[in-house]
């Protein structure tokens, strides 16, 4: 195989204080603190938004509505990447059903410019224009 497709295949890198292969991190470190945040404004996945101020050397910059299909959020326990509407709709990764830390939600706004609610009706995936 090409060394792109080795790229491909290889999980996104996660930046930060981590102190597991799950990406938990210096900040937070409970059972269920299993996900990264790609960060807008670098395209790098951070543990927190904790971590992205100590270590990113800029300001963080929210993820527009417009974009609430990207891959954003990577599970630590299986690499899968999750677009963050998605994400914001479950409770467990789709992947490998590790149970995501509920209380991240009260972090939205310090990630996403955009929230749940957002989401054109229950369960419907659309996001409102």
């Amino acid at each position: 195989m090409g060394a792109m497709n080795e790229r491909a295949r290889r999980p996104p890198r996660v930046l930060g204080p981590t102190i597991d292969d799950e990406t938990r991190c210096v900040h937070y470190h409970g059972p269920t603190d299993v996900i990264a945040i790609k960060f807008k404004c670098c395209d790098e996945y951070y543990p927190c938004h904790r971590c992205h101020e100590e270590a990113a050397g800029h300001p963080a910059r929210q993820w527009p509505e417009r974009e609430a299909l990207e891959p954003a959020v990577l599970c630590g326990r299986c690499r899968r990447e999750l677009p963050v509407l998605e994400y914001m709709a479950v409770s467990a990764c789709p992947g490998c059903g590790a149970r995501f830390n509920e209380r991240c939600s009260l972090h939205y706004p310090l990630y996403f410019a955009f929230g749940p609610e957002t989401i054109g009706g229950e369960g419907s995936g659309k996001i409102n224009e």
